[in-house]
């Protein structure tokens, strides 16, 4: 799907947010997952395979710091990781600062000798397979099993993730524990019997709702003037057209 949409939006320069949309319906939930999922039959079967707790019970079970930082998979002390790896990589190295240059200034870069087009692809490409980890991450670790729907728009909430974190890796994790919170406190919530007289379609709605917030509040001038976009985002570009 990443490639699909590399493609198109750096070859034939089509937009990326219609390109975008365009494959969401075409592999989500109304598209070609629904279809292999309930021909597969595999909301009828968990998954043979799931990511767990890899720690000793003893750390795992330890007063407080336990559960929140011992019980968890491999796949979030990989993200705690990936977080680090990838700051780095954009800061401390020649291809993620020519990359930071070519969303920037693609003529500019262009100029220095970098090959724009092979910078957007490769890294489109990797930003694909981050997200398909994600997307597995509620099949295999979250709630091992497949479900139509599963994921239940979440992947929205990341587009609102990168905007809260002004495109910086060490932001976007503490963003996503903020919406995380706000994901996990209706069952918290339910499980403690507090506030019943609520309904529960109203605590689902919060993860959504400060997701809105957020982008209101960081879309001020102020805002978008020290920590804003790279300047050449989602701008197509052609050598000739400098």
């Amino acid at each position: 799907m990443a490639l699909i949409h590399a493609f198109l939006v750096i070859t034939m320069r089509a937009n990326q947010i219609v390109s975008g949309l365009a494959l969401t319906l075409f592999a989500g939930a109304v598209g070609l997952s629904s279809y292999l999922g309930n021909d597969l039959n595999l909301a009828d079967q968990p998954a043979r395979h799931a990511f767990s707790s890899v720690l000793p019970d003893s750390w795992r079970h330890a007063r407080v710091v336990g559960p929140v930082l011992f019980d968890q998979s491999v796949l979030v002390y990989a993200s705690w990781i990936c977080v680090i790896l990838i700051g780095l990589y954009l800061t401390r190295t020649r291809a993620g600062l020519n990359l930071r240059a070519v969303g920037e200034s693609p003529a500019a870069a262009d100029a220095m000798g970098i090959n724009v087009a092979r910078y957007r692809y490769a890294h489109t490409l990797v930003g694909g397979a981050f997200a398909g980890i994600g997307g597995a991450c509620f099949s295999l670790a979250i709630t091992p099993q497949w479900v139509d729907g599963l994921t239940a728009g979440a992947g929205w909430i990341a587009i609102a993730l990168v905007i809260f974190a002004f495109w910086r890796p060490g932001l976007c994790l503490v963003g996503a524990y903020f919406f995380g919170a706000f994901s996990g406190i209706p069952f918290t919530f339910q499980a403690r019997g507090i506030l019943t007289g609520i309904p529960p379609e109203l605590f689902q709605a919060l993860p959504y709702v400060m997701t809105i917030i957020v982008l209101v509040l960081v879309s001020t001038a102020f805002a978008r003037r020290r920590l804003g976009a790279p300047a050449a985002l989602g701008r197509p570009y052609v050598r000739e057209e400098r």
